[in-house]
Order: C-alpha cells, then structure tokens, then sequence
C-alpha cells in the first residue's frame, strides 16, 4: 500500500456489513472501544489435534489475514486469523504451536488486540523494540526442524521463498498443506459469496477493456513475458469493467484473470455474471470456472514456448499455490503491471474523482450541519446515530453505490483510537464540549472518497486549537509540495518531515507516528486503500493527505483530503526530469474555531481562504434544498 507517510492516519478499516447493504445496525459488535473477548480454548484444541495427525504431522501452523487473493479486506468466510483468535483487526498473523499461540500486529491495534484476546494468546507488538516480525519469529525463536504448516492459497510465493532461506540454517521448513486447519475447525463458517457482478459503463470508466488489455500486452512484450497471471481481485474488475459486491465495502468479486499474447482467460463463478456483463465481454475474453484456475494454470506452460528470458509472470503477491501450479522455473515474479496501469487514473476517471467529491462534500455540509443543531439543542446523539445519519444524506446523492469503509465516528478519547468504531449497541454520545473526529467515505460509479474532519461545538482549549493547527499545516505543507517526478521511497520519508515540522515545533507527537503513513492510494469506484508499494509517482495516480495527532486518551485529530498527482510547472526542471504537484478534490470546509491563526504564516492563511472559496463555489450549488446546511457552509467557507 502507497505510503506518502506523512503524519498519520492510514486506516485499516473493519469489514463489517454487506457493500450495498450497509446498515450500521447490522456491524458486528466488535470495536476497538467495547471489544469482546472469545475464549478460543476449543478452537486451538481442535487446530492441535489435527496438527499432530500423520497427515499433517506440523509442529506450528501460521493463519495470515489475507485471502487467496491477497486482499486487504475480506468476505466473512474467509476471516481466519480473526476466527482463531478472537481478534478482528484488519492487519496481523497468528502463530500456532503445540503449547503457544502468538498474535502479530502494528501500533494501529496495539490497544483492540489486548481487549480481544483471551488468555490463550500472546500479543506481539510489532515495531517495538526486540519484537520480531512473524516472519523472522518462525526462524528465530521456533526450535531447530521445526515443520511450519500454511495454506498455500494464502501466503504470497515471494514471502514463502524468503521464510524458507531464512528457515533453511535450523532445518526448518514450511510445509504447504492441503487442507486449511482452520476451515477444518470452524463448523460455522460463512459460505463464500457469489454475489452479482455488473459491468461499468465507458462513460464512467473512460477505456474498454479491450483497449485495457491491448496496453497490458505492451507491456507484456516490452518485458518478453509470454502470460500474466492476474490475482488481485481490483485488478481483475479493473481490467475488465466490471464491479460487484463479494467483500463489505469493495466493489470486487472473487475472480482470476490470465492474459497471454493471444487469449484473454478470466476465472469466475458462472451465475455472477448478469447477462448484461455476460455481452459486454463477449468476443473479449473466455469465461471459464473459478474453481478451475489451478487446472489451467498446470497446462498453461505446455501451452507456451517459454525460454528462459521469456516466462509468464505472477504479481509480487500471487500466492505460493499459483506459482506451484505452473511449477519452477516457469514464472519470473515482479511487481504486476495491471497495477502499475491501474494506478494511473485517464481524464474520465480523475474528473469522476472531482465530480464525486463535491457531491460527497454536500452530503457531508449537511450532515455538520444537522449535528450542530442537534447538539446546539441538547439532543443526545451517539456516535453511531451520527454515523448513520452522514449515511443516510450520503444515500441520496447520485451514482451512490454504498460506503467505502466503516465509518469511524469518535468523540472525545475515542477519536484517540485510530482504529475506532462505534457500537450500535454501546458507544458514547457525540458531546459539545469534546473535539469530534469524522473519518467517512462512499463508493459511487464515478469514483471513491475518503474524507476526515475534525470539529469542535463548544469552546475547544487552547491545546486543542494549536495541535489541530499544527496538523493543518502539516496538510497544507503536502496540498502544496512540488517533488521531483520518479520519487518513490524517498518521497515517504521527505513529505514525513513536511507534515511533522510544525508539530515537532511544539514537541508534539507520539509513538503513533512510527505505525502511521499519511497517505494511500485510492481505488477508482474499487478499493479505498489502492497499493502503490515501491512506485514511482505518476501524474494521474490518487492519493490521500491525511495527518494527524492523537492524545492518548482525551482527543484525535486528523484532516483528509483526497489529491491527485499531476504535473507542476516550475520556473527551471533540472535534469529535465519534470515535477509534480497536487490537485485536491474533497471539498469540505475546515473548522476555522480550531485555528489558532497566530500560528499560520500568510501564505497559509491564503490556501485556507482560497481552499474555502472553492468549496463554496463548487457545494453550495447542491445545498439549494437544505438552508441548513447552506448557511452553515457560508459561515465555515467565510475567510479569515
């Protein structure tokens, strides 16, 4: 995932409710506020006895979060690692042994994995001092030949190949198993999903996915590769136009895709397809079986003239049970160029970001707005009420397809939490006199948001204005950085410093920084976290700006905008390298009552005023129906 690490902020959200269906009524209870503890007791139990059968015969068995796919998020039956826990953060890795169990994870759940785990597992807190990563845990601290089970289907080939090098010295090993162990366990597991997939019209896509494909076999032929494996489930919808709704909040669907210089195979449960997408595709590609991939896959080389300069290549997280399909020797592995193609939004695309952020921006006018009246006249409103009104103004704007994530609703110590999520059923009432942190987004045909604000009813403290103020202007100082194009890791460690100057100024900061990037990539009308790991930035590409200061325990503070990256003229271009810049898209006000304007410089006070301008000529137009929310948007627009 594309770190612009500026301050903090990438969130990890819960997949907890179904993509067009997202009640929060229906979320699970779990949350990092009132998390509920499961004794695993049985579960463990079941998963050593059949670790110790002649079948098996492992001493430890590893449960990564990922899917077959390697996803970020997942569908219900395939959240393993929370099954065999109890944890259900988005990010970590149980290790199971025959006496101990460890859970790995960052700094982001340091705090929800101690409330969920129960007496059976060890927390390991990765990223602090003298904790070893999971990976370096198996070679470390496992005794010598130590037989490590994992599912094939669910750890990257890559990382299996360099868990083995590092095992190799103490004779250990991990052993692919053909059963999943936990699957064996879970009596109850939720069937896979097999949801409608529907295709996205051109006019919002802004390509074909013929002309998609052509351009992916370019990049094939520049790099001699005879097939690429697609595995990546956005990837897979990108390439071929089409959307749908297996996993909470994603618009994705299980699928596996296969481009080689002559055929186009894609993978995918049959009766998904709707008869629409079933002719937009015809004459493009060949539908074939989910289930049928790794049969294929045993074929494809003899099917192939590979050389050894000319092999078919698999993703960096294509998982270790596709490489072995199509067997050593046949695959190089890089990083995938469906990704690279992707990542680059066309003129439709980046235009459909514009457009969808400023309907988003009068959703959300009008639900500040309402909040400040309700809270203006005594009216007790949870978090999760408010969370559910943004989503009810939200449903009533155009091209809306459902929420990109959880909403994180916070008020007070909770909005401290990076990770937090109301409780239907158990959260605090939204109060005056605490500061407010918002972090929501929605899906639409025409694109994705993501956006974080933090407010203040009543009479913030001085505390409280001068750190928001110092996080906006670490904002600011990203809205407005110009960088050298081919940037890439080195970016991440410049743009830290940008957005942390002014609060390292007032020797603010915590430990929250070191778990934290201030930015991702994100997703076309597909994932809100889009990877753009090791990348070089490109104009076109969408990321977001999000810093932040937590104090742990009293208050959040956290504004988001979503950029794009484009190009910047500058007065010289050394090198004649070229140099980039960003476009902001969310258009929503910035509380100014939380300002400390003493602090800003005067070309800072300028971007605010003029950042208020756009907002207001672009969302008041759709706040004609609400005066509400018109005037409150005049009032928060107005200029310093």
């Amino acid at each position: 995932m594309f770190r612009v690490k500026v301050a903090q902020g990438v969130l990890r959200r819960s997949i907890q409710s179904l993509f067009f269906t997202t009640s929060r009524k229906s979320v699970s209870t779990m949350s990092a506020s009132g998390a509920q503890t499961i004794n695993t007791t049985e579960r463990l139990a079941g998963i050593r006895e059949l670790m110790t059968k002649k079948e098996y015969a492992v001493q430890a068995l590893v449960v990564p979060s990922e899917d077959q796919h390697s996803s970020e998020y997942l569908a219900h039956c395939d959240q393993r690692r929370a099954f065999v826990s109890g944890f259900t953060g988005s990010a970590g890795c149980a290790v199971v042994t025959l006496e101990e169990a460890f859970l790995f994870t960052d700094g982001r759940y340091f705090l929800q994995a101690g409330q969920q785990l129960d007496q059976n597992w060890t927390l390991m807190k990765q990223g602090l001092p003298d904790v070893p990563t999971w990976q370096d845990f198996l070679a470390k601290n496992l005794g010598p030949s130590t037989k490590i089970g994992i599912d094939a289907t669910l750890i990257s080939a890559s990382d299996a190949e360099t868990i083995n090098k590092a095992l190799s010295p103490k004779g250990s090993t991990l052993v692919p198993l053909e059963k999943n162990l936990v699957d064996a366990v879970w009596n109850d597991r939720p069937p896979r999903p097999h949801n409608p997939v529907f295709h996205l019209d051109e006019k919002y896509s802004g390509q074909s996915p013929s002309d998609k494909i052509s351009r992916l076999r370019e990049e094939m032929e520049k790099k001699k590769h005879k097939a690429v494996v697609v595995t990546m489930l956005d990837e897979v919808a990108w390439l071929f136009n089409l959307r749908g709704s297996d996993i909470d909040y994603n618009p994705v669907f299980f699928a596996y895709a296969v481009i080689t210089t002559e055929h186009a195979e894609f993978f995918i449960e049959n009766s998904q397809l709707d008869g629409a997408a079933r002719e937009y595709l015809s004459n493009i590609v060949n539908i074939r079986p989910y289930d049928g991939i790794f049969d294929y896959l045993k074929k494809l080389p003899g099917q192939l003239n590979l050389t050894e300069e000319s092999k078919i290549l698999l993703g960096d997280k294509a998982s270790l049970a596709v490489a072995e399909a199509i067997g050593q020797g046949n695959f190089t592995i890089d990083r995938s160029p469906v990704a690279e193609l992707k990542a680059i939004k066309n003129a439709t695309e980046l235009e459909g970001f514009r457009q969808c952020h400023i309907r988003d921006g009068a959703a959300l006018a009008r639900y500040f707005s309402w909040l400040e009246e309700q809270l203006e006249n005594k009216v007790d409103i949870s978090e999760s009420q408010g969370a559910d009104k943004l989503e009810a103004f939200r449903s009533e704007l155009d091209l809306f397809k459902g929420l990109s994530f959880d909403t994180i609703s916070s008020t007070g110590p909770n909005g401290a939490i990076i990770h937090y999520k109301p409780d239907p059923e158990d959260c605090a009432i939204i109060r005056k006199d605490q500061v407010y942190l918002c972090d929501s987004g929605a899906q639409f045909l025409d694109g994705t948001t993501d956006t974080t604000r933090t407010w203040h009813f009543g009479n913030p403290t001085d505390e409280e204005k001068r750190a928001f103020t110092r996080v906006l202007q670490g904002h600011i100082c990203i809205d407005t950085a110009i960088f050298p194009s081919g940037t890439t890791g080195e970016w991440a460690h410049v743009s830290d410093a940008f957005a942390r100057k002014s609060l390292w100024q007032d020797g603010l900061g915590n430990v929250a920084f070191c778990w934290h990037g201030t930015g991702h990539g994100v997703g076309h009308f597909l994932n809100v976290h889009e990877a753009y790991n090791n990348t070089t930035l490109k104009a076109g590409m969408t990321v977001s700006n999000e810093p932040g200061y937590y104090a742990d325990g009293r208050f959040g503070i956290r504004i988001e905008n979503i950029v794009l990256v484009r190009d910047a003229n500058t007065p010289n271009n050394f090198g004649d390298k070229g140099y980039l810049g960003f476009e902001h898209v969310t258009m929503c006000p910035i509380q100014k009552k939380l300002i400390d304007t003493s602090l800003l410089t005067e070309p800072e006070r300028t971007w605010l005023n003029e950042y208020h301008a756009e907002t207001w000529s672009k969302v008041s137009p759709l706040l004609q129906n609400d005066q509400r929310a018109l005037q409150w948007l005049k009032r928060e627009c107005s200029p310093l």
